[in-house]
C-alpha cells in the first residue's frame, strides 16, 4: 500500500474508534450529569487526534503500523473514571513515542547526497565526511605552429577526489590525491586545528599563501590555465601554517614555515637542503558583507623568504607558456646557493556580473654558474597580470566562481545554464643579467607575453564547458638571436565537479 494510502486509512480508523468513544460518554455524561468533565474529556479527545494525525503522517514513512490502539473493554461498560486513566495513558505513550523518534533523530547519521558531492554527519558526535572530486578533460590544439612544432592532444588535466571532514568542531582534514598523468601523486594532505575562525593550525601538504591566482581552487578558474604570476609563486609546500579571519572577515591572514620549492612547483617529499622557507600574506576586505559598490573589493600582499643550495629540478624553476610549454629554464650548470624571496601585491574586485583579477609578483634568487663569486648573483624575475570576466546571464559574479546558474540547462526546458566572457593579459620578464651565464638565449626566451578570450558555459552546478583562444610571444629564445615563434592555441575543456 502506497504511503499516502496508508495515512488516509490509519486516519480513518482514528476516526471511528474516536467516534465509538462518543455515544459511551454521552451515556456516562447523562449518567453522571457532569458537563465539566464531559468537556474536559472532549478537548482530551480533540488533542489526541491531532496528535495522533501528526504521528500517523510522520510515522507512515517509516513502514509503522498506522493502526489505532486496541480497545480490550467496550467502551459503553466503562466508567468515567477508568476512561480518563485510559485516555492519560494513551496520552502519555504518545509522548513517549514522540521523545524516542526525537532522540533516535539526535543519535542517527544523515547522509545527503547533492550537488556539493556526498556528506555524511552523525550529530551526536560531531564527526562528518564529505567526498568531492573534479574531473576536467582537455584538447589543446595549436595553429601556425611548423616551427615550434608542438603537438595537439587530448589529456585529462585534472582527475581528483577530495576526502574531507571533521573528527571533532577542533579537528579537520583533508585528502586529494592526483590521478591524471602518468602517476598517482598526492595534492592535498592537511590537518586543520581549529582553535577558533580567527586561529587555525594548519600542516601537512598544502597550498602556501603566495600566489592570488594559485589559491583559487582548479574548478574555478576564469581560463583553462593559471597566469604567469603563477609561474613565479609556488604551487603545494609541506610545512605548518597559521591562519585565520578577523574583524567580521574583513581581514584575513595566514603565516607559515615550509620545506620551501622553487616557483611554479610541488614540494618534494622531504626538504633536501636542511632550509625552511617563511611566508606570510595579508588580505584585507574592507566593505565586506556591506550595502557598498565595494564590497566585493578584496586586497593584499604576501611575501616570501628563505634560502635554497642545491641544483636540478628540486632548487631551481622551469617556466612555461599558456599551452604548458616550456619557454625559460637555466642551465644545467647553474645552482641555487642562497637567499630566495618573493613579494606578490594583488587584488581582485566583483561587483554584480563583473570581475577583475590583478597579480604581480617578484621572484629574486642568489644563483651560481660556477665556483668562483664572480659568477654568484641574485637574479630577479618578475610577471603580472590581469584578468575581467562578465557573466552574461546576470549570476554574481565571485573569486570563488559561479555557485549556480540562474536556469540550469536542461532538455526540453527553457534554461540554458550560465555564460560568462573573459578577457586576460599577462607578461613574464627574466632578469636580463640571466643571459647568456645562467640561461641559453638560443633555447630560453627573456620575455613572454600573452593574451587570451575565454567563454565559460556553466550548463548546471556541476557541468562547465570551456573555451579558450591564447596568443603568446616571445623576445629571444631561438637561434642565431632570433624569437621564439609565437604560440596559438585554441583550447577546451569539459569538467565535472561536485
Amino acid at each position: 500500500m502506497k504511503t499516502g494510502q496508508a495515512v488516509h486509512v490509519g486516519r480513518i480508523r482514528v476516526v471511528v474508534f474516536l467516534a465509538s468513544l462518543l455515544p459511551s460518554l454521552g451515556l456516562l455524561a447523562a449518567e453522571a450529569a457532569d458537563q465539566q468533565t464531559m468537556q474536559a474529556i472532549m478537548q482530551r479527545l480533540e488533542r489526541l487526534e491531532q496528535r495522533m494525525d501528526q504521528g500517523l503522517e510522520q510515522r507512515s514513512g517509516q513502514g509503522a503500523d498506522l493502526s489505532p490502539p486496541e480497545v480490550t473493554v467496550p467502551v459503553a461498560e466503562a466508567p468515567l473514571a477508568e476512561l480518563i486513566q485510559r485516555l492519560t495513558v494513551l496520552e502519555r505513550k504518545l509522548e513517549i513515542a514522540s521523545e524516542e523518534a526525537v532522540a533516535k533523530a539526535a543519535t542517527t547519521p544523515a547522509v545527503s547526497i547533492s550537488e556539493k558531492g556526498l556528506a555524511v554527519k552523525n550529530p551526536e558526535t560531531g564527526f562528518d565526511f564529505k567526498l568531492r572530486g573534479t574531473i576536467q578533460f582537455d584538447q589543446r590544439h595549436f595553429y601556425d605552429d611548423d616551427q615550434a612544432q608542438l603537438n595537439d592532444t587530448h589529456l585529462f588535466r585534472r582527475i581528483r577526489p577530495s576526502l574531507e571532514g571533521t573528527l571533532t568542531p577542533f579537528i579537520a582534514y583533508r585528502l586529494t590525491p592526483e590521478f591524471a598523468g602518468d602517476s598517482a601523486s598526492i595534492m592535498d594532505a592537511y590537518i586543520d586545528l581549529r582553535f577558533s575562525p580567527a586561529y587555525t593550525l594548519r600542516v601537512g601538504k598544502l597550498k602556501g599563501p603566495v600566489g592570488l591566482e594559485r589559491l583559487q581552487s582548479a574548478s574555478t578558474l576564469n581560463m583553462v590555465e593559471r597566469g604567469f604570476p603563477t609561474e613565479l609563486a609556488p604551487n603545494r609546500d609541506i610545512g605548518a601554517q597559521w591562519q585565520g579571519e578577523v574583524l567580521a572577515g574583513r581581514l584575513n591572514y595566514a603565516f607559515g614555515v615550509f620545506n620551501g620549492t622553487p616557483d611554479g612547483r610541488d614540494a618534494t617529499t622531504t626538504d633536501s637542503d636542511n632550509n625552511f622557507e617563511w611566508a606570510a600574506r595579508l588580505f584585507a576586505e574592507p566593505w565586506r558583507n556591506d550595502a557598498s559598490a565595494f564590497s566585493g573589493l578584496g586586497f593584499g600582499v604576501a611575501v616570501s623568504t628563505g634560502d635554497k643550495q642545491g641544483a636540478g629540478n628540486n632548487f631551481l624553476p622551469r617556466y612555461r607558456t599558456p599551452g604548458q610549454n616550456v619557454f625559460f629554464n637555466y642551465r644545467s650548470t647553474v645552482e641555487a646557493v642562497g637567499k630566495h624571496q618573493r613579494i606578490s601585491p594583488q587584488l581582485y574586485f566583483y561587483r554584480n556580473a563583473y570581475g577583475v583579477l590583478a597579480e604581480y609578483i617578484r621572484s629574486a634568487q642568489e644563483l651560481s654558474s660556477g665556483s668562483t663569486s664572480a659568477r654568484q648573483r641574485t637574479l630577479e624575475n618578475d610577471a603580472w597580470q590581469l584578468t575581467t570576466s562578465w557573466l552574461l546571464t546576470g549570476e554574481n559574479a565571485s573569486f570563488r566562481g559561479v555557485d549556480k546558474p540562474n536556469q540550469a540547462f536542461a532538455l526540453g526546458n527553457e534554461g540554458w545554464g550560465a555564460f560568462e566572457l573573459l578577457a586576460r593579459y599577462g607578461e613574464l620578464d627574466i632578469d636580463d643579467a640571466a643571459f647568456p651565464l645562467y640561461a641559453d638565449p638560443n633555447t630560453a626566451a627573456s620575455r613572454a607575453r600573452a593574451w587570451g578570450l575565454g567563454l565559460n558555459w556553466y550548463l548546471t552546478s556541476n557541468l562547465k564547458l570551456v573555451f579558450n583562444h591564447t596568443h603568446a610571444r616571445f623576445d629571444g629564445g631561438a637561434r642565431a638571436s632570433k624569437d621564439r615563434p609565437d604560440e596559438k592555441g585554441v583550447f577546451s575543456r569539459v569538467q565535472v565537479a561536485f
